[in-house]
């Protein structure tokens, strides 16, 4: 099954990292593993992908990515704060990756509260450099049902990662 509408995002975004050297990870919470498996459709990604992290729960962000509590606590898990500490985690648990991606999100039908509605979306990038991670975050909505949101979702993380790199 292909998990985005543009099937030449996820080589291409591998050209990119294999230009410069770099390993790519990332945490998804509200897309499940699909970011993982598009960028693993393309063959030879072993060369640029090193692993995924899925992370559902409260509990998993914190034992596997070292997303505080208290942040959690204040800002939620659906939160631009999550997201970064979940991309910042995943670099801090693996020394082999450059750059991070994480997806924390509401992709409904339920679960929406207010100020943050189904569709909700919130992305964590954090880099590598030589001065140490670098984070940022973006929130995005997305329309559509559960799938088209998650489907949304991949997307829009494979056009981030890719203008990132190119900036």
């Amino acid at each position: 099954m292909n998990t985005n509408n543009d099937t030449s995002l996820a080589p291409h975004l591998g050209r990119l990292l294999i230009d410069r050297g770099w390993m790519f990870s990332c945490a998804e919470s509200c897309t499940g593993g699909l970011l993982a498996a598009a960028m693993t459709e393309t063959p030879g990604s072993s060369q640029w992908f090193d692993r995924g992290f899925i992370t559902y729960s409260n509990a998993a962000k914190v034992e596997q990515l070292l997303v505080n509590e208290d942040t959690l606590d204040r800002f939620g898990a659906v939160s631009e704060e999550t997201a970064m500490e979940m991309a910042a985690g995943v670099l801090t648990t693996t020394q082999l990756s450059s750059l991070a991606i994480s997806i924390t999100g509401i992709a409904g039908p339920g679960g929406a509260t207010p100020g943050k509605p189904v569709g909700m979306v919130c992305f964590g990038f954090a880099q590598r450099t030589a001065q140490g991670v670098t984070t940022r975050a973006v929130t995005h909505i997305f329309g559509g049902d559960r799938a088209a949101i998650r489907r949304a979702t991949v997307e829009f993380a494979l056009r981030k990662a890719i203008e990132l790199i190119e900036l």
